[in-house]
């Protein structure tokens, strides 16, 4: 990604006929536009929203040490999975579809607990005994955290 909307993208100050490769001109996607200096201030900006998956995923050591348990839906255009660690329970729901798929999972052992998607804190419907349904967008994905219904576990960010 540029830098900023300096010269050469604030990568060179050399002419810019001197530089090894150009850098994107386009009136929207150019330097100018779109750069690391500019995406800081958005916080609806991709760079944003990296930073706060890698935050997310920072308090939440399940992702990089915990336990994995795959799911297997009946609709195979959608993947999850279970993340566990000590008090940590997690559920992952991706649509590697281009197209908004629905999937209705087992979660029966789960019987009673709130999942709570983590990046907006919402709590969705306590889970049960019959599958578990869900929909998703094109490429969408939901990271839940799965809460004991006596309510413990982490406690809820606003």
């Amino acid at each position: 990604m540029q830098w900023n909307a300096d010269r050469n993208a604030g990568f060179s100050r050399a002419t810019p006929a001197r530089l090894f490769n150009p850098v994107v001109m386009d009136p929207i996607y150019g330097y100018a536009t779109i750069n690391v200096e500019a995406q800081q201030t958005d916080p609806s900006s991709l760079l944003s929203w990296m930073r706060n998956m890698i935050a997310l995923r920072k308090i939440f050591r399940v992702f990089g040490r915990g336990s994995i348990e795959f799911l297997n839906p009946e609709n195979k255009k959608v993947l999850a999975y279970l993340r566990r660690m000590e008090n940590e329970e997690i559920l992952c729901v991706a649509n590697l579809s281009r197209f908004p798929q629905p999937v209705a999972l087992d979660l029966a052992k789960f019987d009673g607990m709130k999942p709570i998607e983590m990046m907006g804190y919402v709590e969705f419907p306590p889970i049960g005994k019959q599958p578990y349904p869900l929909n998703l967008g094109a490429y969408d994905f939901l990271w839940f955290e799965l809460h004991k219904p006596t309510g413990s576990g982490r406690a809820l960010a606003t």
